[in-house]
């Protein structure tokens, strides 16, 4: 190589060495403005968005908890519980926590009441949640928050119970998982027994145990709920259920219902709604149970209360209606009398009496008594479709009760524009219309309260957490016939029991008024009956001369007897004849003359 030819590569040398250098001056000049831009993200962080990003970081642990009230109890009207709620304290474990499972579940164990070996187990699972037990009482629950154990956490809870068991189910009702009532009065009253739920505030970790050396601040404090005081008497309750039950059994019946009233205040003194699941239902399907046998082979609660959600064509026992409304308009007396032909033909269609006979002639109280359906319609001609219908709605049928019970129906009635010419012979006799039972009764108990009609009453007062008793209002009132024409049908009702069709409802030494009721089922979308298919029941009170109490027993398609006089009335002589001498009612002691003649117990089949 030529000195020219090195001299000349030189500054290529050079200008390689100053390009190298610009660039990494860019690149500093780079990285510091880099640095700078992190530097003041992270001051922007830090200072300027400190609070904001703190409490991104502290509400990632911190939980508001929600602390659940003591649900309120259900009492009877002498302060025997039917529901409660028991505080418990729910122990859980985070098995991450614990870094001695074996030490931890020997001391432990005995408060926790689970065996060593079996919490010592859930300890070391390594699942991040266990629940070592749920229904540890509460004082045991503060020991062990107050012992500190690694891991372990107690919350507050509580565990419904009802100590008399069944009784009364169907009228209760019941909660569901989430401690919320699903039916009967724990439904209809879930914001007043649920109470105000409480708020606390607690550091949990993803497991949903609380983080260490942490600890739970309330924010509000729970209200326990407000209890109920019902009209029930728990004892007369237990009678009732007994008493339908073995008639359920006896007569293979569906279901049946039977409710006992106060006759002054409409206090319902017990309820009584059962299902027989040994029976078959057919087509109309079963009745739907609680599966809480009540003592007596295949008779359950029902889940619904048959007394207010059963409607049903109530047969003979709505003769009341038309004898009612015509004695008040002064169309009849007891003693008027009918000539009555074996069979009519009305509408169309043809009626006649259970029973076969010859014309016959027949004093009102003879109709009632016999349950002649032919006589019946004769005093419904005389009274007019205008004065049935007003008597009906007078009465209270169609109408809810103010108890607005879960699961009422007002029931399905005829009225002015949906009227047909046979019905002024089809309604009269307990046909065409369906109602509940309780409205059955509601109108037997106006007849023996002087005509008096009373709204019935489930719920006597509201028991505070203190124990404190705010009674409840007083049922409202309305006359829907005079003190007068609801004596005389008390007389003529008497003498169903004496000498018709309701002689199984006789009590020693109490005068008993009453009427039974034997009615054919429609058979679904047919213009046809079920085929031997029938509503058995009884409504009546007693002492007739002083009524103090009312009764209706209603069983669903009896099989081997399903009479209202043979199935029905001696679940009301039974339960009514306890009743009496459980409330110490005296005896009236009062002999009233029985119709002449013969009847059978099957003559109010309509």
């Amino acid at each position: 190589m030529s000195p020219t030819a090195t001299r000349r590569d030189r500054p290529v040398v050079r200008r390689t060495r100053v390009s190298t250098s610009k660039r990494l001056q860019a690149i500093r000049l780079v990285l510091a403005l880099a640095l700078g831009l992190l530097a003041l993200r992270l001051a922007q962080i830090q200072v300027l968005e400190h609070q904001r990003y703190a409490a991104l970081s502290v509400s990632q642990v911190r939980q508001t908890i929600v602390t659940p009230a003591l649900r309120g109890g259900i009492y009877d009207r002498y302060g025997q519980t039917l529901a409660v709620s028991r505080p418990t304290s729910v122990v859980i474990a985070d098995d991450f926590q614990i870094s001695h499972p074996q030490a931890e579940s020997q001391a432990l164990s005995p408060l926790v009441h689970v065996r060593v070996a079996t919490l010592d187990r859930l300890l070391s699972r390594h699942s991040g949640y266990v629940v070592v037990t749920r229904t540890l009482d509460v004082l045991t629950g503060r020991r062990i928050t107050a012992m500190n154990f690694p891991g372990i956490v107690v919350q507050r809870s509580s565990v419904r119970s009802y100590p008399n068991g069944t009784l009364a189910t169907s009228l209760l009702g019941g909660i569901n998982a989430a401690g919320q009532g699903s039916a009967g009065l724990e439904y209809q009253y879930q914001r007043l027994l649920a109470g105000q739920d409480g708020l606390s505030r607690a550091y949990v970790a993803a497991s949903g145990v609380n983080l260490p050396s942490t600890y739970t601040r309330v924010l509000k404090r729970a209200v326990a709920g407000t209890g109920l005081e019902l009209t029930i008497d728990s004892a007369l309750q237990f009678v009732s259920e007994r008493a339908l039950a073995d008639a359920l059994h006896n007569t293979d019946a569906i279901a049946g219902t039977a409710i006992v009233m106060d006759v002054k205040t409409g206090q319902i003194l017990a309820n009584a709604s059962l299902v027989n699941t040994k029976s078959r239902p057919g087509i109309l399907g079963p009745v739907p149970s609680w599966g809480a046998n009540v003592g007596v082979p295949g008779i359950d609660q029902s889940v619904n209360d048959l007394a207010f959600s059963f409607a049903y064509e109530p047969g003979s026992v709505f003769k009341a209606v038309t004898f009612s409304a015509a004695l008040q308009a002064g169309i009849i007396t007891p003693s008027t009398h009918f000539t009555i032909p074996n069979t009519i033909v009305v509408g169309g269609r043809v009626f006649h009496d259970a029973e076969t006979h010859p014309t016959e002639r027949l004093s009102a109280t003879q109709i009632l008594a016999y349950s002649s359906n032919i006589g019946t319609y004769e005093i419904t001609n005389r009274l007019g479709e205008s004065g049935l219908l007003a008597q009906v709605e007078r009465l209270g049928f169609g109408q809810m009760t103010d108890l607005k019970f879960p699961g009422e129906t007002p029931g399905l009635l005829v009225n002015a524009s949906t009227w047909y010419p046979s019905d002024m012979a089809a309604m009269p006799i307990g046909q065409v219309d369906a109602v509940p039972p309780i409205e059955v009764l509601d109108a037997y108990n106006a007849i023996a309260n002087g005509g008096l009609f009373v709204q019935p009453q489930l719920v006597r007062g509201y028991v505070g957490a203190n124990g404190d008793v705010t009674a409840a209002p007083r049922s409202t009132g309305r006359q829907v016939m005079t003190p007068t024409t609801a004596h005389t049908l008390t007389h003529m009702l008497q003498q169903v029991v004496l000498a018709g069709t309701g002689t199984n409802a006789i009590i020693p030494g109490y005068s008993v008024a009453g009427k039974t009721g034997t009615a054919t089922i429609p058979y679904p979308g047919r213009a046809a009956l079920l085929n031997a298919d029938f509503n058995a029941t009884f409504v009546g009170f007693a002492p007739a001369t002083h009524p103090v109490l009312s009764m209706i027993v209603v069983l669903e398609r009896p099989v081997t007897t399903v009479y209202g006089g043979t199935a029905a009335a001696p679940v009301f002589k039974q339960v009514m004849s306890y009743a009496l001498h459980h409330y110490g009612v005296p005896a009236d002691g009062v002999v009233v003359k029985p119709l002449t003649g013969k009847v059978a117990i099957s003559s109010d089949v309509t």
